[in-house]
């Protein structure tokens, strides 16, 4: 007879750990709390606008494929990728912005253009990215994070140097024009750290962006989303949305099975893909690995603004992906890390996804999506997010040189409140925790728990960390810990 499992939430790493367990011949069925299947990476559907709710970025194209040939697919037989080009515009200030293209030999001209001779160094930095690359996301990110000696072997040995300094310095060693310093910094923000706290040998996300590129699928990340369901059903997955987890069940140290909407469900092992914190809250109290100092501890990665936005015509001087860097990183950083608090002069991010795939917003329309970062743990008001509405708003007209918020048809936010109602996030994070050199592989949250037998966790809260990839993997991984106990 089949073993039993119950999934916790239906972001990326439970809808792949379903696939993988099923394939390995379980039982296994989801429980989403919200109404719709895909955790953080929902869609949002309004008045003829489309919007990712969560993730934007296709980056890694590599990690989808290799989940895909897992089960015999591509990733052609569910959704169509564009590679973009611009991959993604940075805005400086008016009149200001550079192109990050789609080839290398774009980027290096543009390097070149504006710092002479930084194209050699970029060569030399992107070719020790793409090595990191080949060790980190190739080797690495697919070890479960039990033992530090998941970390040694022949190829690593060569790269241990690189987790004693940080990649800020590892920029600025090789490069002096601070727009283009700005840029090497950005995919940091996807491990939700700072470049000043984040390892040098993290430069293996520069690799992701400049050499393997920005995709986009037709209809944004859901197209992932719907893909990995349909697997997972094929499979025999089944899938339970509206499912509230009341709590855990034990009997002594062993897990038993959960309560859904108040009704018991017996489980052989009960695996969670929910925000780790809030999971353990469901199991007895000595039963929780995890302590509220433990918590408090850790280096979090951001929480977000977000605005959906539609626009009753169409916008001029934008890309698909925008980042808005004509204020100070340190200020921004310093004010999510070090000293929390609503940041003075944000950075952002836009994203106008009707650019490149017009459907996602009615004709003659565009689609709008803002992400200001910020610390976790703030308050979070509807005067504040009003606020900062009108700030970006502002901004963009400034720097676009058009005027859009009288063209606002449509409009939604979503802030630290909603990740904590929405999703149980801890501290209403975004990202899960930062991966700092203290946070990585085996000093991340277990992916099996120490004091419940048959409990296990996913997610960007465990190993291998946040981001889309990563929580793919992740999926993976306590498949096969579980698969192989």
């Amino acid at each position: 007879m089949k073993k039993n499992i119950t999934i916790l939430g239906s972001g990326f790493s439970s809808l792949s750990a379903a696939c993988y367990l099923a394939d390995y011949g379980y039982d296994v069925t989801v429980y989403e709390k919200n109404s719709q299947i895909g955790g953080r990476a929902r869609q949002l559907k309004k008045d003829g606008f489309l919007f990712d709710m969560g993730p934007t970025w296709y980056w890694m194209p590599d990690v989808f494929e290799r989940f895909f040939k897992d089960f015999k697919e591509t990733h052609e037989d569910y959704y169509v990728l564009e590679k973009l080009n611009p991959a993604y515009q940075v805005y400086f200030g008016v009149n200001d912005s550079v192109s990050i293209g789609d080839d290398l030999k774009k980027i290096y001209e543009l390097f070149e253009k504006e710092e002479k001779g930084s194209s050699k160094y970029l060569k030399e930095f992107l070719k020790l990215a793409e090595s990191n690359y080949n060790v980190a996301v190739k080797d690495l990110v697919y070890r479960p994070g039990v033992s530090p000696l998941e970390l040694i072997s022949p190829k690593t040995i060569t790269k241990l140097n690189q987790l004693f300094f940080d990649i800020r310095k590892l920029i600025k060693k090789r490069f002096d024009n601070p727009r283009l310093i700005k840029i090497l910094e950005f995919p940091v923000l996807f491990l939700g750290a700072e470049s000043s706290n984040t390892p040098a040998f993290y430069n293996f996300m520069n690799y992701a962006d400049f050499g393997l590129g920005t995709w986009q699928p037709t209809n944004g990340f859901y197209d992932v989303v719907t893909a990995m369901i349909s697997i997972g059903k094929d499979l025999g997955v089944k899938y339970h949305n509206n499912s509230t987890i009341n709590k855990i069940i034990t009997d002594k140290n062993i897990a038993t099975g959960i309560q859904v909407n108040g009704a018991i469900i017996k489980s052989d092992i009960v695996l969670s893909g929910a925000d780790y914190n809030h999971t353990e809250k469901l199991l007895p109290k000595n039963l929780r690995q995890y302590s509220d100092k433990y918590w408090s501890n850790r280096v979090l990665a951001p929480s977000s603004l977000l605005f959906y936005l539609g626009f009753d015509k169409k916008l001029n001087n934008l890309a698909h992906h925008n980042l808005f860097f004509d204020t100070s990183f340190d200020l921004h950083s310093k004010q999510i890390y070090k000293d929390p608090q609503w940041p003075s002069e944000p950075l952002f991010y836009a994203n106008f996804t009707s650019i490149t795939n017009k459907h996602t917003a009615p004709k003659g329309c565009e689609n709008g999506f803002i992400l200001i970062p910020l610390a976790p743990g703030l308050n979070d008001t509807e005067e504040l997010r009003e606020k900062y509405f009108n700030l970006v708003i502002d901004r963009i007209e400034s720097i676009t040189e058009q005027e859009i918020k009288e063209s606002i048809i449509y409009k939604k936010s979503f802030c630290v409140r909603d990740f904590i109602e929405e999703y149980n996030s801890y501290k209403g994070n975004a990202y899960g925790l930062a991966n700092t050199l203290l946070q990585t592989s085996f000093l991340r949250p277990k992916l099996k728990s120490k004091l419940v037998k048959n409990m296990y966790f996913t997610g960007q809260l465990s190993v291998p960390g946040p981001g889309v990839p990563p929580a793919i993997v992740s999926g993976k991984l306590v498949a096969d810990l579980i698969n192989n106990k």
